[in-house]
């Protein structure tokens, strides 16, 4: 969904460590977990939408190459100078979230018209699948992420968390051990605040697609897809402050206690990053194309 793609852009602003991602996938080439492009996790379409959904795939992923993508390899160099310094401030890791921020609102308005096309066309047996699919999605996330005792649930996400940065920083010491344990205490109940806002936005598309026939439905597909913190329930409104907030001063503690080997690694791979970026056809073409 494109909440997976802002979680994938905030991850790479605070150096990979946001404890809501799901993933860590380069966000260029998971486009296609955007909305609509997710719908095909949760229902099946026929022949002619699963045509029309790769036509409108290769578009924007060549809209987003050449327009996007350039723009960043300059937030991947400020990501790695906070990584040569070893240091970071809350302005600058706020600086660079703003910024992944406006990327993904970016995209988010490319690829409405598509949305609401794709949503505008489902049968009604389509839709109430997926209605069905979601209630298994949510069900089966609550069981694993909030029925599990508190305590539980701070052990699994630090453990997570840890998971997600040996890839980037290798072997922890005790000290960010001891970090990220502390970062996991604080975020409390936020995976029921997170799994709640997650209900709360599919019943609103739901609604949507349940009148999808009428005049008002491009507009409440656009609010959905462009306007999502508007239509954040207050409790995760506040979890998610309070997230940002700890995970800024996460990531602050382990670059203060990061090691030259740790900071070595994560150079080494964000630059593997930018030259993945600069090796794609489509972002090549496109800076052969610009004047000189």
């Amino acid at each position: 969904m494109l909440y997976a793609l802002c979680r994938t852009l905030i991850c790479l602003a605070a150096l990979l460590a946001l404890a809501s991602c799901t993933r860590l996938d380069l966000a260029y080439r998971n486009l296609d977990v955007l909305i609509p492009w997710s719908l095909s996790d949760y229902l099946d379409m026929n022949r002619q939408q699963k045509r029309w959904l790769n036509d409108q795939l290769k578009d924007q992923l060549q809209w987003h190459c050449t327009t996007q993508l350039p723009g960043y390899l300059p937030w991947l160099d400020r990501l790695q100078a906070l990584a040569k310094e070893g240091s970071a401030s809350d302005a600058q890791l706020q600086a660079l979230t703003r910024d992944a921020e406006q990327a993904v609102h970016q995209v988010a308005q490319q690829i409405t018209p598509s949305a609401v096309q794709l949503l505008a066309g489902l049968s009604d047996d389509q839709v109430a699948a997926l209605r069905q699919a979601f209630s298994d999605d949510l069900a089966k996330r609550r069981k694993t992420l909030v029925e599990p005792p508190l305590a539980r649930q701070i052990d699994d996400r630090a453990e997570r968390m840890q998971d997600r940065l040996k890839p980037w920083i290798g072997r922890l010491n005790s000290a960010q051990q001891a970090q990220i344990r502390e970062w996991s205490v604080q975020l409390g109940e936020q995976n029921r605040a997170w799994m709640d806002n997650r209900e709360h936005w599919q019943s609103l598309l739901l609604e949507a697609l349940a009148e999808r026939h009428n005049a008002d439905f491009p507009v409440r597909v656009a609010k959905l897809l462009q306007e999502r913190r508007a239509l954040w329930t207050e409790d995760y409104r506040n979890a998610w402050a309070n997230t940002e907030r700890a995970t800024r001063q996460l990531i602050i503690g382990l670059l203060a206690a990061s090691t030259p080997d740790q900071r070595a690694q994560l150079i080494g791979r964000l630059e593997k990053l930018r030259n993945d970026f600069s090796a794609l056809e489509c972002f090549r073409s496109s800076r052969e194309a610009d004047p000189v």
